[in-house]
């Protein structure tokens, strides 16, 4: 019997909070893959941090064994995946594993900017896309209306809709059942050679990397010889098996299925995403198409506060990026704050969970500059100087545009909100593309939003104006001039490139106001005067001083003439004057974790 036929591979993708990991709950509830007492909420959710936030920030794989109503036994490889954009990658490799995917849309909230983005994901990889709406449980939910919106987006028929509660159960088993009519089986040859493409790994402190793999074409065992090809380099297979959602051991692993191989390799660098395993004594002829690089667009400085721990954060990077491909990294050297590396991001929320993971993970206590966006310079001989660090702002070359990245913001919101949020976006630069109505109580906006307002913190407040009704989805859309300028902070005469950021210069004036009387607070006193100046190249935009320490240099005078009194304070008079010129500020470390933290 040709088992591939039994196979069906599919992801859950929905925009965030829309019920997908409650959904995967219910189907490892209804075929006892978990047993009743193990049994726990977000139960594919195994990291603190998914927990705490409530999202899904890994995707997750399960085999299920599913016994159909025509007496077989279908094998599920499912794959839970995230929600926010920032995650977008992780959504995009787990598809590439998949023939199909069931598209979950919350029937109160009905179809949002995540659930856009995602139909064309799965568009794009050929996925037969199960439209699913979720929570018609619920007093508010508008099943009819919201399948609409699909019948509208996808073409659709409204039988093809399936309606189900994931927290009661209700319309779930009709969902399996649909799974299995519609979801086709995967087309691999198991006695081709050996294709494996891996679509995630991770680091087992005893094992080495384990590779996640969905096997294209072939079969696999425990001891073949096998072949990286992309970064051609070979080794034994100590171990394969399946997620039962735990590791567990088979003999085999062969065409269409999803499982795990425990490569033995030690050194992180030798497994990437996207590559593909191959039989090195059967050998297949090209490797399978991988994935597109994925983009940073938010970068930032990270450096351990204990300059002893430089080592330990760049091996834990290695390890982290080996979970997260979409962790980008590179050394570099502050004057002011050692050792440390240039990270990129996706977004501001996949910045917050790298440095969260690093933190709870391998114990490291960390310091983060201020987040920034890749600007490209354009210089008077005619090169382009891209520049992801404030520190390598060219100074002395002639500069004839900078441009920065712009977005496509893709925003749903109830329409009681619009005006809010058009208010919003004009705040933050936006320049308003489209508005269309897909119901009478819902609008879709699209603005073109320079980046770097949207990392610091508008998606908050998008939340807070709509009430957590609004979402927002966006894509980089390239390059425009700007007015971009670089804010330097001086601290007595020097500046301190770990405090610069660069900024557009008709926001410059206020920021540099308020970060030079946050300074003000947070930097100590000196035994001599301190001018703290905010500054656009040599003209100075704001200025805040920190008067010097006294100290009572009278206090042991018992008596005397008052002579004595004056000499002794024109002492210390002359004494401040040179400490002023001569005089360096030390920052102390816990001042940078404060301004950092605020920003």
């Amino acid at each position: 019997m040709d088992r591939i036929k039994f196979i069906r591979n599919f992801s859950i993708i929905a925009h965030i909070d829309h019920g997908k990991s409650t959904l995967a709950d219910r189907f490892l509830e209804i075929t006892k893959t978990v047993p009743e007492r193990e049994m726990a909420e977000q139960y594919l959710d195994d990291m603190d941090l998914e927990r705490e936030k409530g999202i899904t920030i890994k995707a997750h794989a399960v085999r299920i064994l599913y016994h159909y109503k025509d007496g077989n036994f279908y094998i599920f490889n499912l794959i839970d995946t995230p929600g926010h954009v920032d995650f977008t990658y992780e959504v995009s490799r787990s598809l590439a594993a998949c023939e199909g995917a069931l598209l979950v849309v919350d029937a109160a909230q009905g179809v949002q900017a995540q659930t856009l983005a995602n139909i064309y994901l799965a568009l794009e990889n050929r996925l037969k896309i199960i439209p699913v709406i979720n929570k018609i449980d619920l007093s508010r939910a508008r099943p009819k209306e919201v399948s609409q919106q699909l019948i509208d987006i996808l073409g659709v028929k409204s039988d093809d809709i399936s309606f189900v509660s994931a927290k009661t159960g209700e319309g779930v088993p009709q969902l399996m059942e649909n799974i299995v009519k519609n979801i086709p089986s995967p087309k691999g040859d198991i006695n081709k050679p050996l294709q494996a493409l891996i679509f995630d790994s991770d680091f087992n402190p005893y094992r080495g990397v384990v590779a996640f793999t969905r096997i294209i074409n072939g079969s696999i065992k425990k001891g073949t010889v096998i072949e990286m090809m992309a970064k051609n380099v070979s080794t034994q297979v100590e171990e394969i098996g399946i997620f039962t959602p735990k590791m567990f051991p088979l003999n085999k692993l062969s065409a269409g299925e999803v499982g795990y191989m425990i490569t033995g390799f030690k050194d992180v660098q030798k497994v990437g995403v996207g590559d593909t395993i191959t039989d090195k004594a059967f050998r297949a002829s090209s490797p399978l198409s991988g994935y597109k690089e994925p983009k940073p667009m938010v970068y930032c400085g990270l450096y351990p506060v204990d300059g002893g721990q430089y080592e330990l954060l760049k091996d834990s990077i290695l390890k982290l990026k080996l979970n997260d491909s979409a962790l980008f990294f590179t050394p570099e050297i502050s004057p002011n704050l050692g050792f440390g590396f240039r990270c990129g991001f996706l977004g501001s929320l996949h910045m917050d969970i790298v440095m969260e993971r690093l933190r709870r993970e391998y114990d490291l206590d960390l310091l983060a500059t201020i987040p920034q966006v890749a600007y490209k310079i354009k210089t008077g001989t005619g090169g382009d100087i891209v520049v992801k660090n404030p520190a390598d702002f060219p100074t002395n070359v002639q500069i004839n545009k900078i441009e920065e990245p712009y977005v496509k913001a893709t925003i749903y919101t109830p329409a009681e909100y619009i005006g809010a949020i058009m208010d919003l976006c004009t705040e933050k630069r936006g320049e308003f593309l489209n508005m269309s109505y897909p119901s009478p109580a819902q609008v879709h906006l699209e603005y073109e939003i320079p980046l770097s307002e949207i990392i610091v913190d508008f998606f908050d407040l998008l939340k807070s104006k709509t009430k957590g009704y609004g979402s927002l989805d966006y894509k980089l859309t390239g390059y425009k001039e700007s007015d971009i300028v670089k804010l330097d902070i001086k601290l007595a005469g020097e500046t301190v490139d770990a405090f610069s950021f660069m900024i557009h210069r008709d926001k410059a004036y206020n920021r540099g106001r308020e970060l030079a009387k946050r300074l003000k607070e947070l930097i100590p006193r000196q035994l001599f005067e301190v001018a703290i100046q905010i500054a656009i190249g040599k003209k100075v935009i704001a200025r805040e001083t920190i008067p010097a320490r006294r100290k009572d240099v009278t206090a042991k005078l018992y008596g005397g003439d008052v002579t004595r009194k004056r000499k002794l304070l024109e002492k210390q008079k002359a004494g401040k004057k040179k400490l002023k010129r001569f005089g360096k500020v030390e920052v102390p470390s816990e001042i940078f974790k404060s301004l950092f933290k605020m920003e």
